[in-house]
């Protein structure tokens, strides 16, 4: 049987591979600070940034795949957080135990902060590297590591490249969500005025994609992402119209934040053709199904 660990898996991502990888045969191992039982999932607690910590957990587990989600998220400061450097450091201790454990192949997620942001359109193949904080400087130079390191242990290894998601247990202050909840709770919901392009993926989907990785024979660099351009201000008015509170939205009601690419796209050629994966939501039912699950968290009592 396949046996799969997973890093981070209470969180947003996280929590959203354990169903799609027991549904691929995987005997799932799922290893966070905060440990969340759930049917059918061995939990470790654990805490990846102490020394020791992996090694404890991939000597227990030997597990043949490895999916690593864990990185300082924390929103608002992971970008410029000294935590990033520290998660290069628990990453590199993490791929030595898997290897030496007899790991056979690893996949862990990565960042569209990676690109050059200036290209807008970001293809593995062609588009330079070049973050710009960091959180992508960090990502970037372990996914420099990641392919070296795989390549000297005999590791097949893939690396997941996130561009922009959303939906459930997003955090309430990022754009889907905070829009989702002002209409929810028929308040405003201000944006900036909302030109800029983005690639939206439902979290379900951007979970799926990386099971789907993990099962394949795909090495390197892979962009997870819908491949669609869409404008901030379309999403937010699709959600205004899906919570039936168009006049509640207030585009061009706070400034863009400085610094913010006018388009930010993934190339997804690798991802269908290579991985033979493509999405399921489309991007009105994965805002409907987002705030669906809004309205049923404002319901329940605090």
């Amino acid at each position: 049987m396949k046996r799969v660990l997973v890093t981070g898996a209470s969180g947003f991502i996280g929590r959203q591979v354990l169903a799609p990888l027991l549904a691929s045969g995987y005997e799932v191992h799922a290893v966070a600070r905060r440990c969340a039982p759930s049917a059918g999932i061995a939990w470790h607690c654990a805490d990846l940034l102490e020394p020791g910590s992996a090694r404890r957990v991939l000597d227990a587990v030997r597990p043949s795949h490895l999916l690593h989600l864990a990185w300082y998220a924390e929103h608002g400061k992971f970008w410029s957080a000294a935590e990033n450097y520290a998660w290069v450091g628990a990453t590199l201790e993490l791929l030595r135990a898997f290897a030496d454990a007899g790991g056979r192949r690893a996949v862990a997620a990565g960042t569209c902060a990676e690109y050059d942001v200036r290209y807008g359109y970001c293809d593995e193949s062609i588009t330079p590297t070049a973050p710009a904080n960091d959180y992508g400087v960090c990502k970037n130079a372990m996914r420099a590591l990641f392919d070296a390191y795989c390549a000297r242990r005999g590791v097949s290894g893939a690396w997941g490249r996130l561009f922009h998601l959303y939906g459930p247990h997003e955090h309430p202050a990022r754009l889907v969500a905070s829009v989702a909840r002002s209409l929810l709770q028929d308040e405003d919901a201000a944006c900036s005025h909302g030109r800029q392009l983005r690639d939206f993926l439902h979290v379900a989907d951007s979970a799926a994609a990386l099971v789907a990785l993990l099962d394949s024979d795909v090495t390197g660099a892979v962009n997870i992402g819908s491949g669609q351009a869409v404008s901030i201000g379309e999403v937010a008015r699709r959600l205004a119209l899906l919570a039936g509170r168009p006049q509640r939205l207030q585009l061009g009601a706070r400034p863009a934040p400085a610094g913010e690419p006018p388009v930010l796209i993934a190339a997804t050629r690798r991802l269908h053709e290579e991985v033979g994966w493509r999405p399921r939501h489309g991007l009105d039912a994965g805002l409907q199904l987002t705030l669906d699950w809004w309205r049923n968290e404002l319901k329940s009592p605090a």
